[in-house]
């Protein structure tokens, strides 16, 4: 066995080798982990069969899974911009994250860089890990003031978004809601298909999403048409025309023009 009492070498290199060829499934999740930890843990374990000068000398073991490279400010729920898979980190799937955390902890303080497999590409499909997240600005609608900034998978639901929300704002479970996307100040729209994903709903980077809770009147303070965004115009207050009056006038325009050429006709007579 090795240090911490953990798989002996072989196994650890031999099991994490294995997972590493892992193919990319829609929904699954996979774990970033700073390249150079993973490193100093290849050279501990003899990845590499060109590096096994230094295979389990205590000199080069890499201790807990240390991710601090990676994030931004030593802020535990975000990375920094612009990092490159396998130069700055190396992804993992879930039982190869779970395998190396058994084997030699985490640092203390820091929480796994978890992200989901999407889809992506609009006639090619193709899979990829979603490394960055999009970030929303989630607001109650009684206080729109009061912005709470969260980051979402793209193939996380509106229904996840909401439970979020009513957990960020502490809204009752039997307190009924509905959510909205704001686009200007007084311009919302209703996110009613809880089932449609980040994507499919076309939400982006910094998109403020407001929940509004049903009054105890069983009223809405935005009230009752959810369909209705505030700023739009009011089709329906504009007169109705029937396709038999346009063409009554068309008729009408038709023959008054030629009683008016007959008159002139027979003028200059």
């Amino acid at each position: 066995m090795a240090e911490g009492g953990a798989a002996d070498l072989e196994t650890q290199r031999g099991e994490v080798a294995a997972l590493m060829k892992t193919q990319l499934k829609k929904g699954d999740t996979w774990y970033l982990i700073d390249s150079h930890w993973f490193k100093q843990w290849k050279k501990y374990v003899g990845f590499d069969s060109w590096d096994k000068y230094q295979m389990g000398d205590q000199n080069v073991y890499p201790g807990p899974v240390d991710n601090a490279g990676l994030l931004r400010d030593r802020d535990v729920l975000a990375i920094k911009e612009h990092l490159i898979d396998e130069l700055d980190y190396i992804l993992v799937p879930t039982e190869g994250w779970n395998k190396l955390v058994s084997w030699y902890g985490l640092t203390e303080s820091q929480e796994p860089i978890a992200r989901k497999v999407v889809e992506q590409g609009m006639f090619v499909k193709y899979y990829k890990v979603e490394v960055y997240l999009t970030e929303l600005k989630l607001c109650d609608d009684s206080n729109m003031d009061n912005v709470i900034t969260r980051r979402f998978s793209k193939a996380d639901t509106i229904d996840l978004i909401e439970k979020e929300m009513r957990k960020v704002f502490s809204i009752p479970d039997e307190k009924e809601t509905r959510l909205w996307n704001r686009y200007l100040s007084n311009t919302f729209e209703p996110l009613n298909k809880p089932d449609s994903t980040i994507q499919d709903a076309g939400l982006y980077q910094g998109q403020v999403l407001v929940i509004e809770q049903k009054n105890e009147d069983g009223s809405w303070p935005r009230g009752s048409d959810a369909s209705k965004s505030s700023g739009a115009s009011n089709l329906s207050a504009l007169p109705k025309i029937s396709p038999s009056s346009l063409a009554n006038n068309h008729s009408s325009s038709f023959t008054g023009r030629n009683e008016l050429i007959a008159a002139h006709v027979l003028a200059g007579k």
